[in-house]
């Protein structure tokens, strides 16, 4: 096998590109926590693994076989596809981090309304300042993802899927088609927000409604030093009795966008899979 892969090494560098473009984005290893060895370790031994599924002379890499010859040597142009296999990875990396990003956004808006925008703590996977209820539910998320096997599908299914439907021509004659699905992701992204933040944003909503109206009904009443303790007693409350709802549309939400992400590969690969 590693005589196989030194006689076309330049096939496999075009695999590992992709994999590690898709490591350097996914969540959980885009992170400088992660040392670099082991990303390139990691993605050494996916495209070992992936490299015998593919071939110069069948399939979506048969495209590339103008540019690399027989004896290993590739042309100037090789430069350029190794380019577009890192634009997949990417691309695919990014989608997962859109489907995070997501939950964290719901927590975004349940700190606002909870009162803790002001708490805020350093996400190590993102590297940046995010509040303390979108840091939990982005941990949530993570766990939900490990725990149902949505990584092991990430890298065995939809990986070695845009390896058999997905080659850079494609993604070129198909820039509109990659676009609004782009695009669409991003409206996805905070429909997702609100659906999960909605019951105790408007729960919190009308206490606030109602504090205020108590205000100025009995303006000596001290409404703020009591209502701060009665929106976080509700909030972790609501929180206690949705988190099966919630946990149950963590994994809808996975399953629809690797469905979604799946039907993208077939669709740009032309139709079908081999």
């Amino acid at each position: 096998m590693l005589e196989t892969v030194v006689e076309n090494a330049p096939v496999f560098f075009l695999v590992s590109a992709r994999c590690f473009a898709l490591i350097m984005v996914c969540p959980m290893f885009s992170s400088k926590r992660v040392p670099r060895f082991a990303k390139f370790a990691l993605a050494g031994y996916m495209a070992y693994f992936i490299f015998p599924q593919i071939s110069l002379t069948s399939g979506t890499y048969s495209a590339y076989s103008s540019y690399i010859s027989s004896t290993g040597r590739f042309t100037q142009e090789y430069i350029f596809v190794l380019i577009g296999e890192v634009l997949i990875g990417l691309i695919v990396g990014f989608y997962v981090s859109i489907i995070f990003s997501a939950f964290s956004t719901a927590g975004q808006f349940f700190a606002f309304q909870m009162g803790f925008s002001a708490s805020q703590v350093y996400d190590s996977l993102s590297e940046v300042e995010n509040p303390l209820m979108g840091e939990f539910f982005n941990f949530m998320a993570l766990l939900i993802f490990l725990q149902n096997h949505w990584f092991q599908r990430l890298f065995l299914g939809g990986l070695v899927t845009s390896f058999k439907s997905l080659n850079v021509f494609s993604i070129i004659d198909h820039t509109d088609r990659l676009s609004s699905f782009m695009l669409s992701s991003l409206t996805i992204l905070f429909k997702d927000s609100l659906t999960i933040a909605l019951p105790l944003m408007g729960t919190l909503f009308l206490i606030n409604v109602c504090m205020g109206m108590l205000a100025k009904a009995a303006p000596q009443m001290n409404l703020l030093a009591e209502g701060f303790p009665i929106l976080m007693l509700t909030s972790f409350f609501l929180l206690n009795v949705l988190m099966p709802s919630i946990c149950e549309f963590f994994e809808n939400s996975f399953e629809t966008g690797f469905i979604h992400l799946e039907k993208l590969f077939v669709q740009l690969g032309g139709g079908g899979v081999e």
